[in-house]
């Protein structure tokens, strides 16, 4: 059964940091693109940044690069989202997905991603 978890959400004042971590089992972890999502109340999902299964190169949406970082453990199972410099509008629920290819393929398209998580509350605010 496949399972993504997430966790290291909470309040953060504007400028701060937070580091999500997505542990993922029931699949073969290695051979994914791993990607976060974001979800602020009343707007749509929002991609945040992809990162593919082998070379781990990464793509980030453009709000976010230079402030997010996305890294992934495959001997571990994990993914995690290193977020920096953090604003208000970052304010979101983030889950983690997982789709069946190495390459991130298309990244920023939700439906092509596989498996999801439940999402963890990030709020910025002072």
């Amino acid at each position: 059964q496949v399972h993504l978890v997430e966790s290291g959400g909470g309040l953060v004042q504007p400028g701060g940091s937070l580091r999500l971590s997505c542990a993922a089992s029931g699949f073969s972890f290695a051979r994914f693109c791993m990607g976060w999502f974001r979800q602020a109340p009343g707007k749509e999902r929002e991609w945040v940044g992809s990162i593919n299964a082998i070379y781990a190169s990464t793509s980030y949406e453009d709000s976010v690069k230079g402030r997010f970082t996305i890294s992934r453990d495959n001997a571990n199972n994990m993914v995690y989202l290193q977020m920096n410099s953090l604003r208000p509008e970052d304010t979101a629920v983030y889950s983690c997905a997982a789709r069946s290819t190495e390459e991130c393929y298309y990244a920023d398209h939700a439906p092509g991603y596989q498996y999801w998580g439940q999402g963890t509350q990030v709020t910025v605010s002072s």
